[in-house]
């Protein structure tokens, strides 16, 4: 067992449009729950949770992620850019009833490598439980020309939650050259 003065802090960052879900995927992560209605993000909302994950043939580590949900409008840009710095990996989180919000990721990308270079990815394709107007092959080639890996989500029921930060941990994790 690990002593919790050795668990490593992680921080993970979770960027994305207004309304594409972010909140309501870490709360489902975090808290188990999803709420329908949601007050929109203002500035940053943050929680920590530990999440295992391998670190070889049949070994396995504790890490503790802080992560770190960011309000998507864009009046909240200015502050948006602290909040990134010491992360350690990041979720793109796109709405797949919402095209413009694929188009967006670029957009969420650069933002976070102005703030944080070198930062790997994960893009998130969300509400896969809603009618989507997103086909799953343009969020991966989205995914791909961003050199980020990808997966989908539905904070509704669930499904890919746990993988994300399964992801984000195994990202945040892995040491970097020329990085604390």
């Amino acid at each position: 067992m690990t002593a919790v003065s050795e668990i490593p802090l992680l921080k993970v960052v979770i960027a994305g449009d207004g309304t594409v879900g972010k909140t309501s995927i870490v709360r489902r992560y975090c808290e188990g729950k999803f709420q329908s209605a949601r007050v929109a993000t203002i500035g940053v909302d943050f929680y920590t949770q530990r999440v295992r994950i391998p670190i070889g043939p049949g070994q396995e580590t504790v890490v503790k992620l802080s992560i770190w949900d960011l309000a998507g409008q864009e009046r909240f840009g200015i502050v948006r850019t602290g909040f990134y710095r010491g992360s350690r990996a990041a979720a793109l989180v796109y709405d797949v009833t919402n095209l413009a919000s694929l188009g967006n990721l670029k957009r969420w990308r650069d933002e976070v490598l102005e703030a944080v270079p070198g930062v790997p990815f994960v893009v998130v394709g969300n509400k896969v439980d809603l009618a989507r107007c997103v086909a799953q092959d343009l969020g991966r080639s989205a995914a791909a020309y961003l050199g980020a890996s990808y997966l989908e989500t539905s904070a509704l029921s669930g499904v890919g939650v746990a993988a994300l930060f399964q992801s984000l941990a195994r990202l945040a994790f892995r040491p970097r050259s020329g990085r604390p």
